[in-house]
């Protein structure tokens, strides 16, 4: 895992378990938040995946 995924996975974490503490709950614009991070993190794993089995499948000789 890339020092800045772990990064965001430990603000998330962080900020989950402050929320889970709080009584009050969570606001929609936490929520709105905390699912963009998570789509942006995906998304960057999606895009890391599919360049490694792009260059390996580039690398094959036919």
């Amino acid at each position: 895992m890339s020092p800045e995924v772990h990064y965001l996975w430990i603000l998330v974490r962080s900020h989950l378990d402050r929320v889970r503490d709080d009584e009050r709950g969570v606001s929609a614009v936490e929520l709105v938040i905390i699912t963009g991070i998570l789509i942006a993190l995906a998304t960057a794993v999606g895009w890391a995946i599919y360049n490694k089995v792009n260059s390996k499948a580039n690398s094959i000789s036919l």
